[in-house]
């Protein structure tokens, strides 16, 4: 396993210092996007709970990943009903080229 670095970071004026295997500017990115989606939620309204936010904020994250994740079976499905088609068109042209093409 490699070694776990230690990254500081800051949200919502909140420092965490967080154990990763993952690069530091890595870490850097993801404590980023959830202050970004943080301060999405919190609009124009500053003065509330950073704890609350940054729940809300995951709930958003989490949603987004499950939509994603969703988004992909889904997409897996029609690839895989796609490739189905493409093999039986595929058989029946086979077909097809046996009966016009002369056997040797």
């Amino acid at each position: 396993m490699a070694d776990k670095n230690r990254i500081e970071v800051e949200i919502l004026g909140q420092r965490y210092t967080i154990r990763s295997e993952a690069t530091p500017n890595y870490v850097r990115e993801l404590a980023a996007y959830v202050e970004k989606r943080a301060k999405e939620i919190q609009g124009g309204a500053p003065g509330q709970d950073p704890v609350k936010l940054l729940g809300l904020a995951a709930i958003a994250i989490a949603d987004e990943l499950l939509r994603l994740r969703d988004e992909r079976r889904e997409g897996d499905k029609e690839r895989t009903a796609t490739e189905k088609d493409a093999v039986a068109r595929l058989g029946a042209l086979r077909q097809l080229l046996d009966s016009v093409v002369p056997e040797k």
